[in-house]
């Protein structure tokens, strides 16, 4: 035993002073952080990691889209901004197929199209996605039935839904003989871009609209019940239970759902490509996606770097709308 604690001793003494103090020092610096300041500590290095590879592609991307298109190597000569301007002021038409930003007609011009497709979708995936979680949210029998089923079309892939559409669209369809009896559609909707935007929209908000009702279901289940015992006993009706707590309480979560809907509409791409294709509803992904698969990598850099811009501005409004109206400012 004395000459174990002897040899322990002998290695003790061959760490160097100076390396004990620095040990010492950080463990009492670790020791004397906040909670928050040390999980930021551990989570440093994955966020250094993150961060690299998500700032990678970005920084690339932005630099190749401020070199000229080129056929023989992978970008030609560098040319600043001027891609961005082309593609902007419409004189790459001629490359992109449709104008990126035409407002005489909208529905023929690949910004604009991208642009109402958002607005409508997202109005009305939230609004059905609302009144499902809504319903969803009571008690009756077969509800878990019910939930499960509202379900099945968000699991259905996109390419099977795009051929459901497609079928249903098709001149002599199921859809376009009842849209066409009404006069709302053409004999054949998909050769018109109104039609098919209408159409997308329309299978847009059979898939996703019941993830939208699964999120904002979540939100009404945390809402606590106490509340509208409270009202009850205070006589509130029905309705001014749901426009005094129901409403005000699950706005947080409508906008998160209204961001995620936003982000999923102005980057669409699957559903056009399955159901119709991108010359007839031209959208900034299309334009990406056809620029890319045409070695026009600059062009296609440009264009994608513009999604991610409008992406973004689009997403930091709606957190600050969200923010104030967790502060109480809505």
């Amino acid at each position: 035993m004395a000459s174990s604690n002897r040899t322990a001793t002998q290695k003790a003494s061959i760490v160097p002073n100076s390396l004990r103090r620095s040990g010492a020092y950080v463990n009492n610096w670790v020791e004397n952080l906040s909670e928050t300041k040390f999980a930021y500590l551990v989570l440093a290095p994955t966020l250094v990691i993150f961060t690299a590879i998500a700032l990678w592609p970005i920084l690339f991307t932005l630099r190749t889209s401020m070199y000229a298109d080129s056929f023989s190597q992978f970008t030609g000569a560098f040319v600043g901004l001027q891609n961005y301007v082309e593609i902007v002021t419409g004189q790459r038409g001629a490359i992109l197929i449709r104008p990126f930003f035409d407002l005489s007609n909208p529905f023929q011009s690949i910004l604009p199209t991208t642009m109402i497709y958002t607005a409508v979708s997202v109005v009305l995936i939230t609004a059905l996605g609302f009144v499902q979680a809504l319903v969803l949210n009571k008690t009756f029998r077969g509800r878990s039935i019910v939930r499960t089923a509202v379900l099945i079309p968000w699991a259905v892939p996109i390419v099977i839904q795009g051929m459901i559409f497609y079928l249903m669209f098709i001149p002599g369809g199921f859809g376009t003989r009842i849209l066409h009896d009404i006069g709302l559609v053409g004999a054949r909707p998909l050769s018109n871009s109104a039609s098919t935007v209408g159409i997308v929209t329309l299978a847009a908000i059979w898939k996703r609209s019941a993830y939208v009702a699964l999120i904002v279901l979540a939100g009404l289940q945390s809402i606590d019940e106490h509340l509208y015992d409270v009202a009850k006993v205070a006589g509130a009706s029905r309705w001014q239970q749901f426009r005094m707590i129901t409403l005000p309480q699950a706005i947080p979560t409508l906008m998160v759902a209204m961001l995620l809907t936003s982000i999923g509409s102005m980057r669409v791409y699957g559903q056009i490509d399955a159901i119709a294709n991108c010359s007839t509803m031209p959208s900034i992904t299309c334009a990406v996606v056809g620029t890319f698969n045409g070695s026009l990598y600059g062009t296609a850099s440009a264009l994608a770097f513009l999604t991610a811009l409008l992406i973004g501005s689009v997403s930091m409004i709606y957190l600050v709308v969200l923010s104030r109206s967790r502060a109480g400012g809505i």
